[in-house]
């Protein structure tokens, strides 16, 4: 993952006093890991913009999920930010190529998601209808070729690798998921990306829009599913 501090400049999606969404790139954590590496906190302090501090991490995305991350510009926004994920006001769009086509051409995926870990395997998450956390992903199947079927899902909770483990409930993993997809299917990165982000930050103004175009690895598959990526959502630009 090449990463410099230009590129995430050219990144930003949005920018106000409050926040920053950024076009996070896939293969890129947004936190640095026990064996150190490249990692998104590396490169928040271009993105100050005439503040003293950097911005702080709003939310989550894995690692090998691309697209729209919001950023809280000071501890004020980081506060108000959580406070709009933790009520589940915040509208998140991703776009997936799914392993196979669901069964429905559209509906809500309900299964409950438990962390379970092992020396050998590490961690991941699973169905658990006694332990589990309550969690659902609405999804409508955009196009389709047979084999591959490009699905835009609308997550209700946010829960660690919901849409992953939903897609492999629907019997459609995620392309390229090295933990939920199947052993025989197709390799490459995985096809995940966070296309759109909604936050009602202000009272009386609008809702804040950001939408991230698809990466290439992504875009070359969504290329030969004709009429895929029509989409009519309105982007804001950055002030």
């Amino acid at each position: 993952m090449n990463t410099s501090s230009g590129s995430i400049l050219d990144r930003v999606l949005y920018r106000d006093g409050l926040i920053i969404i950024l076009d996070k790139p896939a293969g890129l954590p947004v936190h640095g890991g026990p064996g150190g590496g490249d990692h998104l906190e590396l490169y928040l302090d271009a993105l100050r913009f005439g503040l003293a501090q950097p911005p702080g991490l709003g939310h989550r995305l894995d690692r090998d999920t691309s697209g729209c991350l919001a950023l809280g510009r000071h501890r004020k926004a980081l506060r108000r930010l959580g406070r709009i994920f933790s009520a589940g006001l915040a509208e998140k769009t991703y776009w997936a190529l799914l392993d196979g086509v669901p069964a429905a051409a559209s509906g809500c995926v309900t299964a409950p998601l438990h962390k379970v870990s092992n020396a050998r395997r590490g961690w991941r998450m699973v169905v658990d209808t006694t332990h589990g956390k309550a969690a659902a992903t609405d999804y409508r199947v955009r196009a389709s070729d047979g084999r591959v079927s490009f699905v835009e899902f609308t997550p209700r909770t946010g829960r660690t690798h919901q849409i992953r483990v939903h897609a492999a409930e629907l019997g459609c993993p995620v392309i390229g998921d090295p933990i939920y997809g199947r052993r025989d299917g197709p390799a490459g990165p995985l096809q995940l990306h966070a296309r759109r982000l909604v936050l009602p930050l202000y009272e009386a103004k609008p809702a804040v829009v950001a939408a991230a175009a698809p990466p290439p690895h992504m875009a070359a598959l969504l290329a030969r599913l004709p009429a895929a990526c029509d989409d009519d959502t309105p982007v804001q630009s950055v002030p």
